[in-house]
């Protein structure tokens, strides 16, 4: 699957400011609002992440934190023609310059507004790219049965106000009120709006430093925590065991 147009020219202007961590390769990300810590998100961490949310042809998509729109584009890729893909961008600037990038992709559409806020259209899959410290009840209420969400669960920002490190969560739902859940990988992300919890995001602080994320894999909600949690805040909880082991 290629883009008819390079990564490039969903980025503005140049010159750019581009972040490689000190290395001379392709997976660099480029500063769209440097000073919002806005950039235009890494190939390798993408490539990971939607390989995992396993988007398939006439799906319907929605994707929380288009910024410009070039992951957008890719899901669209991804969809074809039969499927559709709903952009959420709460930033002016990104959501307009998004608009236009996606002009010429008749199935996606971008809206200039939170996605962390109702309505949200029932669909296929939900992909997030703004750190969040619980799955919001709109997201895991909008997929449909075997429906996924894939979001970027981050803790408490770090040293000198930087996002701390985190990890995507791809949740599968499987029932009425039942979702499987597994970290992908480990990442790191600027807040999302109306997304966020200090409480919670200690509490993550904490459960990130055990270094056993690996081992979630059910998320829990309208229930108390018991002995398998990983981790419980803000009215959820991630736990250890098989949702088919317990219930």
């Amino acid at each position: 699957m290629r883009l008819r147009r390079r990564r490039e020219s969903f980025s503005g202007t140049g010159p750019w400011k581009v972040f490689a961590g000190g290395n001379y390769d392709q997976d660099v990300v480029v500063g769209l609002a440097p000073e919002r810590r806005i950039n235009n998100g890494q190939p390798v961490l993408h490539a990971i992440n939607l390989a995992a949310l396993n988007v398939k042809q006439g799906e319907k998509v929605l994707h929380v934190g288009a910024g410009t729109g070039y992951y957008t584009a890719v899901l669209a890729r991804l969809t074809g023609a039969t499927g559709t893909v709903v952009a959420y961008e709460v930033e002016h600037d990104l959501a307009l310059n998004a608009i236009q990038n996606l002009s010429d992709f008749s199935n996606a559409t971008v809206q200039e507004r939170s996605g962390s806020e109702a309505p949200l259209p029932v669909g296929d899959a939900i992909y997030v790219n703004a750190g969040a410290t619980a799955p919001l009840d709109v997201w895991l209420d909008a997929p449909q049965l075997n429906g996924r969400l894939l979001f970027p669960l981050t803790p408490a920002d770090g040293p000198g106000g930087m996002p701390g490190g985190g990890g995507m969560l791809l949740v599968t739902r499987t029932g009425s009120d039942r979702f499987d859940a597994r970290f992908v990988c480990s990442a790191t992300f600027i807040p999302c709006f109306g997304a966020r919890d200090e409480e919670t995001a200690h509490k993550l602080s904490v459960a990130f430093e055990r270094g056993d994320s690996r081992n979630v894999r059910s998320l829990r909600r309208n229930s108390h925590p018991d002995d398998t949690c990983w981790c419980a805040g803000d009215g959820r909880w991630l736990s250890n065991a098989e949702l088919t082991s317990v219930l």
